[in-house]
């Protein structure tokens, strides 16, 4: 049976501390960029921040995609 990156996330999300912490604090990052987004006009913090949130959000992305292969390469060899 193939497992998929999703599933594998899934499986993460129930399981992994450090996963769960880092797509909790993604989304909370994802929030703030869509408060950005809805303003007409950003201030220049404002945009610092936004620039700050996503250089953060990839951050965050590739420790859980990192996170995620480990899984992936631990299951195979189980």
């Amino acid at each position: 049976m193939t497992v998929n990156v999703q599933d594998h996330r899934s499986m993460l999300l129930q399981t992994d501390d450090e996963f769960r912490q880092l797509a909790s604090r993604h989304k909370e990052l994802e929030q703030r960029l869509a408060e950005l987004a809805d303003k007409t006009h950003l201030t220049e913090p404002e945009q610092l921040e936004q620039a700050t949130i996503k250089k953060r959000k990839l951050q965050l992305k590739d420790r859980m995609e990192d996170i995620v292969r480990r899984f992936a390469a631990e299951k195979r060899t189980a």
